[in-house]
Formats: C-alpha cells, structure tokens, sequence
C-alpha cells in the first residue's frame, strides 16, 4: 500500500515563528488473523518512524460491530514495545500472558508493557454495537527492552484545558493535569475536544515532538490543514501549537521527547536487529515460555501464527523512517 507526505522533514523552529507541519495521512491495515478488522494506520510511516517514542498510530471506526465482526484478535506475540489502548466508543476484553484479564472502557487508558516478550489476546465485548478509538504502541529504549511484563490501568477524567477545550490526559503530564501511568521515555497523550470556533494555544514542551490526529471535526494545527484520520506532527522547538476549530473536534494529541535509537520494526516485534526479530519469531511459532500462554482463551484458534520474514535482511529505522517498509 502507498502513503502521502506533505511536506518535508522539518527543522527546529526559530523563536517567534509558525510550525511546519508533517501530514502523515492515513492507510488502510487489516488489523490481526482471519477475522481481520480495517484500521487507519499513520505511524509507522515510510518518512517517519517514531514522534516522541510513539511508534504506531491505529485509528479505527466507529465500525458498526453487527456488520463488521468488530475486534477479535486470538493471542499474539509482542516484544520491544507498549501498547497503549483508548476508546472513544464501545469496549474491548483483555487478557495476557501475565495474567492480567480487564476490559478497555472510554476514557480509561490500558498500558501493555511486552519487554523480553508478551502475548495478549483483544476482543470486543457482546455488548459492543460500535467501535471506535485509537491503538498505540510506544517504543521501548534498549535500557528498558528486555524487562519484565506489564500492565497499568488510569481512569482519565474530563478536565478543562482552556477555553472551549476539554481534555483527557492519559499519558504524561499537560497543562496543569497529570496521568500516574508510568512510562520508559517522556510522553504525552491527551484526548482533546474543542468547541467550534475555538482558537487554542495549547501549551507544550519545547524540547519534545508533538502530533495531533484528528478523529473528527475540522481542524487547523499552525496554518495546517488536517483533514480526518491525519496526523499532524510538529518536531522538536515551539513552546505553543496554535490549534483553531472551525466546527466541532475531538482529536488525540500526542508527544514526546526524540527517540534517537535505530529499531527493527517488525509485525509485532520490535527488536535491535535482523537476528533478535527472527529469534522472536521462531521462540513464538515454538509457543516458547519467551511469551507464555494467554489464560482463560479457550476457542480456535489457539493463537496467532507469525507471518514469514521477507527473503531479506531487515534494517533497522530511526526517526526519518528511512532504512526498511513500514509495518
């Protein structure tokens, strides 16, 4: 499949002066086994990899869950990364191979952390008619690669950001408002709402990158245009992005500090080199105690089996995306 770019990669922003902004559009990802569900898929991206040490962006619905089978992804692998889950509408059962069984609700964010590695299973509940949210997973440092499982939970709750914005933080700290979820690297992540109108100065760190993805409404991020489902990403140098709804918007903004280490991206694996993916894969299609069994998954089928490896040496990726295909 082929993405869109606008723009090329930017350089700081001098003091005083407006933003480029990176619009990663969106492409469409069958999302996990036979029962595939369609998502919208911004990072990574074949010109960036990582804004902060966010390494996917998943954008899906609102699906209705009758015609479209909703979530139902069997147990799959994951090393190298967290996952982070957030809905706007429906609910999702987890259960992992450290035994933690919940289930993802709006405006309460699940953090996966695999480390050395993880299996967990993803399945919209039968209460579920749509579904709509965000999946996201974050990049781990190598200090923090191969560590232990992991699992947090926080209920966000809908603060007042400014006038006309109303907001969830649900990762790092914004605007006066912080999230005790735990993270290996500095990150934000905010859900936002803007009234129509709204003309937003929203404040944030200079000395990280930040993306807005816009789920729905009509947005301007620094003069920028983002039309639904882009990502808008703004690196590393203002103090303050100028955010101006011309209709109502709810959109997800994210940030961080730069991740300057080179990864292999791969299916659910992320890992230094060609040879750690491949040890992964084979440790997983061995059902190797590397990931454990999922409890309490008791239909077929059993598990998600990896895909073959290309008939190439994968490279590894830094922040250009330069260096292999995005996942």
């Amino acid at each position: 499949m082929t993405t869109t770019e606008a723009g090329p990669e930017l350089a700081l922003c001098p003091a005083g002066a407006r933003p480029g902004v990176q619009v990663l559009a969106p492409r469409d990802v069958p999302l996990g086994g036979p029962r595939a569900m369609a998502v919208r898929r911004t990072l990574p991206h074949r010109d960036r990899s990582f804004v902060g040490a966010w390494c996917f962006v998943d954008h899906y619905g609102p699906d209705d869950v009758a015609a479209t089978g909703g979530m139902d992804v069997p147990p799959h692998p994951h090393t190298g990364l967290a996952t982070v889950s957030w809905l706007f509408e429906g609910e999702i059962e987890h259960r992992d191979s450290g035994g933690v069984h919940a289930v993802v609700r709006p405006g309460e964010v699940n953090l996966m952390t695999a480390g050395h590695g993880i299996a967990h299973s993803e399945v919209s509940t039968p209460g579920t008619a749509r579904l709509h949210g965000v999946q996201l997973w974050v990049v781990l440092p190598a200090s923090a690669r191969d560590g232990e499982r992991g699992f947090q939970h926080h209920a966000a709750p809908l603060v007042d950001l400014a006038p006309g914005v109303r907001g969830r933080v649900f990762v790092g700290s914004f605007a006066g408002h912080a999230s005790p979820v735990r993270t290996a690297t500095p990150l934000l992540g905010v859900e936002v709402h803007l009234d129509a109108g709204t003309r937003w100065a929203a404040p944030v760190d200079p000395a990280h990158e930040h993306a807005l993805l816009l789920d729905r409404g009509s947005v301007t991020l620094a003069g920028t245009t983002l039309a639904p489902g882009d990502l808008g990403v703004v690196d590393a140098g203002p103090g303050v992005l100028e955010v101006v709804a011309h209709e109502p918007v709810r959109a997800v903004l994210l940030g961080g500090a730069p991740f300057e280490e080179e990864v292999v991206m791969w299916w659910n694996f992320i890992a230094p080199t060609h040879d750690d993916v491949v040890a992964a894969r084979d440790a997983w299609q061995a059902r190797s105690a590397r990931f454990g069994q999922v409890p309490g998954w008791d239909r077929e089928p059993g598990w998600l089996p990896a895909p073959q490896i290309p008939p190439v040496r994968l490279r590894p990726r830094g922040r250009s995306g330069r260096g292999g295909p995005p996942a």
